[in-house]
């Protein structure tokens, strides 16, 4: 016999976390759509702002993810989410190279302090190259970070 909650679950109906947590995903891109898949499998609250945040509900249980760090409303994408009450905000990015969202929120005339909230690289370091090992990484570390753990393999 067949659990029917399973079933459920494959079907894609998932029960809404209690504590309220979302994501949300700025920019559409092929990381934003498994991102949104995944998270709403955990039992997030999703939603997608394309172009800008403009009718999409931000809270403290609210994490904002920026799939794409070369669009041109970048810096005043993340200045939007910067005003709101995010629990945190990431952009998605290399590492190995300076990221663009720091110039785009300098030009705008927004804090130092305030940039220092966005994170980037965003993610758990698994080498992540495809969009759903990078939307994996992403909610692994986002969860991590929810529970007050480090992430990876320290126990």
């Amino acid at each position: 016999m067949f659990d029917s909650q399973a079933c459920a679950l494959a079907h894609g109906a998932v029960d809404l976390a209690p504590d309220g947590r979302a994501v949300v995903a700025v920019f559409d891109s092929p990381v934003a759509t498994q991102l949104l898949h995944f998270a709403a499998t955990l039992g997030y609250r999703v939603a997608l702002a394309d172009p800008g945040l403009d009718g999409v509900a931000i809270d403290a249980n609210t994490d904002v993810v920026v799939c794409d760090h070369d669009r041109p409303e970048l810096g005043p994408a993340l200045r939007d989410a910067l005003r709101t009450p995010a629990r945190w905000i990431g952009v998605m990015g290399s590492p190995r190279h300076t990221g663009p969202h720091i110039a785009a929120l300098q030009a705008l005339g927004v804090a130092a302090a305030d940039i220092a909230r966005v994170h980037r690289p965003i993610g758990l370091n698994i080498g992540s190259r495809t969009p759903a090992e990078i939307a994996l990484a992403t909610l692994a570390g986002l969860v991590a970070d929810r529970n007050d753990r480090p992430g990876g393999f320290v126990f």
